[in-house]
């Protein structure tokens, strides 16, 4: 259920409340074409077995091209709106990735659906986009999987209503922005609360997410129902961390109908995907990436393993 199937609107309207909290984000973490980066406070340095595996045009060049779509909130953003410099999820293990990689990993902004076909026009090598990895999109694409990213649930600064899952939401008012997946999850949930004897969720939708938020901040509703990396990232910059909570369910820790987000590469390039592949499992080895979840607010997302094409449609 990652939202970047398509682009919605519910984790970018979120940007309103984060932009103040961005630039404490980038702004210490930076990259070297050396191949050295402090990444969430940790050095990352060239591995030169991996750096051999890369495709010679790459080691040539010296970097890796990265299209992305900004902004989509926790995973790429603006360090200041207005300026082009960027932070975010995906460009800081996109940093971490070059680093160890011994290469740059160099992002350029593309609009979303044009991604996929940009990389297949050579334009690009890489995506790092918070792209669902399915299986449409492997027949033109591979993909490294990085994050498991579904919908979580947001409440109120210390949970007063005690919600736990999905089923603790029945019987309440829960806040969702409308024509989203989250609204969907809401909707098929509705026969889970009347077998265990609870009554419905009683669902409020809201045109933008933003609206939805201010909602809980009322106490109108006992939770908002989001994608879990918007809803985490939010619930670690809005009023400092002081105005909302993250529900973490541990039978969905990457959220609920989670789906493999994915580094889209070029079939053209395999060795790249080789590199990458190995490289993002050196960084899950030894904590980098864990870091990096932890600094944007969604740990639970990420993957214990660095797999390739782990569609689950």
């Amino acid at each position: 259920m990652n939202a970047r199937i398509a682009r919605p609107a519910a984790a970018a309207a979120a940007a309103s409340i984060m932009l103040a909290s961005l630039s404490a984000c980038g702004g210490d973490d930076a990259a070297a074409p050396s191949g050295k980066a402090v990444v969430a406070g940790v050095e990352v340095v060239k591995d030169q077995e991996l750096h051999d595996l890369l495709p010679e045009e790459i080691k040539e060049a010296g970097e890796v091209r990265v299209a992305t779509d900004v902004p989509y909130p926790p995973f790429e953003m603006y360090v200041k709106e207005g300026e082009t410099a960027l932070t975010g999820l995906d460009y800081d293990l996109g940093q971490a990735l070059g680093a160890k990689l011994g290469v740059t990993f160099a992002f350029a902004p593309q609009k979303f659906d044009g991604i996929v076909p940009a990389i297949q026009a050579g334009k690009f090598d890489v995506a790092m986009s918070a792209i669902t990895d399915n299986k449409d999109r492997q027949k033109v694409v591979d993909f490294v999987d990085y994050s498991q990213s579904g919908s979580g649930i947001l409440v109120g600064e210390g949970n007063p209503s005690k919600i736990e899952n999905l089923d603790g939401l029945c019987g309440h008012k829960v806040a969702v922005q409308a024509a989203t997946n989250q609204l969907d999850l809401l909707k098929s949930h509705q026969d889970a609360c009347a077998k265990a004897g609870k009554a419905k969720i009683d669902i409020q939708t809201f045109p933008k997410d933003s609206d939805a938020q201010l909602a809980l901040r009322s106490g109108k509703v006992v939770a908002q129902v989001l994608t879990k990396p918007a809803a985490g990232w939010v619930a670690k910059t809005a009023d400092a961390g002081k105005a909302f909570d993250l529900v973490e369910d541990p039978a969905a820790p990457g959220g609920y109908n989670a789906s493999p987000n994915g580094i889209a590469i070029s079939k053209q390039l395999p060795e790249l995907t080789d590199a990458v592949q190995k490289a993002l499992q050196v960084l899950i080895d030894d904590g980098t990436l864990i870091k990096i979840y932890n600094k944007y607010g969604v740990p639970s997302i990420a993957v214990k393993e660095a797999t390739k094409n782990a569609s689950v449609d």
